[in-house]
């Protein structure tokens, strides 16, 4: 089945790409683990760790760069890994980056009603059910629905629509930063940092704990490949869109960086652990401390609410694109393939998402944290092949256009398979802080099971229009 042509307009400018990449990186960990990255590496170490981990997720983002420039096309890695290693290679790919992209939505809808508590402590009202040791509430439910509705509705009335709102949203964050950072340039101590710079007794040990945060940051940098989904719907030049891709990278690692200076800024070791025991939420309370007021950590959350619904908007667009791409390849059932008429958008891969949002909730946090990484693995794997098909391309299609290309692409392919594959393989190998839980691998390989069963049936059905490439 080929591609109807203008099935999507190309509404997204600039800015608009710029947001929802970085909207994708930046959710809610900056505010409740940056105590957790201090302890580990120390500050200058975590900022050193931090860099390391971006420098190496650019090198990713160098290869999705000049391939999308390249092949401009809805699907992103769906085409890429068709182009280089054909219809297996193109569903396992796609396949595993749906995973990913539906963990991160299913759990940023528990997320937000989590997180709002600490606002409103009162909130928790009618008393359900408990599962797995957390409680569900009706009020919770309520507001995790409501917003999962919302934001399937955004995305399904326009992709332009749904980039404004991540506007105003990332506008936010950036403010609630930029606060975060001036009031600790005012309120505090040089100090705080000499105090906690590294973590370790030894270089051997501080290198080590160095390379613990590098390894974990690139998982906090998973999201600029949303622009590649959404290919079809930009509408700026190609070069330029393969250097929006790598600066929303660089904004996404600045951004971590200068939170984990500023907290260490203001906060020593023992305020941070002081704030670890009670809140968890170290950057909050670092804010409070910089500006001598409870009611900033108020305003910090706020900001970390916006990320949490920006990645979750990010992912929505992302995903839905994803699933696209397989439907219109015959990979998958044709409807999920459909857009809509008016609003251009893929509206049932989009519902297909939102159901799955509006459902998690029911099943509480400890279910969503297990998606959450099971999806982190099929994101690295995704990467692995998009670096592999990466150079395959160079290889096998030397002449396509290429409106970026990437220098030394020999070089820049070699560190982008071995650190997306290495990534890959941490949750493999046991022993090692990301390795799968036993809850993760089964839903890794129901995932999975229910991609073989598409694949077959998606064979039966459609026979030889099953894994046709877009062309």
């Amino acid at each position: 089945m080929s591609e109807k042509k203008g099935e999507f307009n190309r509404v997204l400018n600039t800015g608009d790409i710029l947001v929802v990449a970085f909207g994708a990186m930046i959710g809610w960990g900056w505010v409740v683990s940056s105590g957790q990255w201090i302890q580990s590496g120390g500050i200058v170490g975590t900022i050193l760790g931090f860099l390391i981990g971006g420098l190496m997720i650019f090198f990713v983002g160098l290869c999705y760069a000049e391939l999308t420039s390249s092949m401009p096309k809805c699907g992103g890695e769906h085409v890429f890994s068709y182009k280089a290693m054909g219809p297996m290679g193109s569903f396992i790919c796609t396949w595993a980056i749906v995973l990913s992209y539906i963990g991160v939505v299913c759990y940023e809808a528990v997320s937000f009603p989590t997180i709002l508590q600490y606002l409103f402590p009162k909130m928790m009202i009618g008393y359900l059910y408990t599962i797995n040791g957390f409680d569900i509430y009706l009020s919770w439910l309520l507001i995790a629905i409501f917003m999962s509705v919302l934001i399937l509705i955004l995305n399904i009335i326009g992709t332009k629509k749904a980039a404004g709102f991540q506007k105003v949203l990332t506008c936010i964050i950036a403010g609630v930063g930029i606060l975060l950072v001036a009031g600790s340039t005012f309120s505090g101590d040089i100090s705080n940092i000499k105090g906690q710079m590294f973590n370790g007794k030894n270089d051997f040990e501080i290198i080590e704990n160095i390379v613990k945060v590098a390894m974990m940051t690139p998982f906090f940098f998973f999201g600029f490949d949303v622009i590649p989904q959404a290919a079809e719907e930009i509408n700026v030049p190609l070069r330029k869109l393969g250097k929006l891709m790598l600066l929303s990278i660089v904004l996404a690692v600045s951004f971590y960086v200068l939170v984990v200076l500023a907290v260490g800024y203001v906060m020593n070791s023992e305020a941070m652990q002081n704030s670890m025991n009670t809140t968890g939420l170290v950057t909050a309370d670092a804010m409070a401390k910089a500006f001598n007021s409870s009611n900033m950590a108020k305003v910090l959350i706020i900001g970390g609410l916006c990320g949490i619904v920006t990645s979750w908007n990010s992912f929505m667009i992302g995903g839905s694109r994803a699933i696209y791409s397989m439907a219109k390849s015959s990979m998958i059932p044709h409807r999920l393939g459909v857009v809509n008429k008016k609003f251009k958008t893929p509206v049932n891969a989009l519902i297909l998402i939102g159901l799955l949002s509006i459902a998690s909730p029911f099943f509480g946090r400890s279910m969503l944290v297990w998606i959450v990484d099971a999806g982190n693995f099929g994101c690295c794997l995704a990467y692995c092949i998009v670096s592999i098909s990466f150079v395959i391309l160079r290889k096998k299609l030397p002449k396509i256009d290429r409106p970026y290309k990437v220098k030394r692409y020999k070089l820049v392919g070699a560190i982008a398979v071995i650190m997306s594959g290495g990534m890959a393989l941490m949750y493999i190998v046991p022993e090692t802080n990301c390795t799968l839980t036993w809850q993760e691998w089964i839903i890794v390989g129901g995932w999975s099971l229910l991609g073989i069963v598409m694949g077959v049936w998606s064979k039966k059905k459609y026979k030889s229009h099953f894994a046709e490439h877009i062309e």
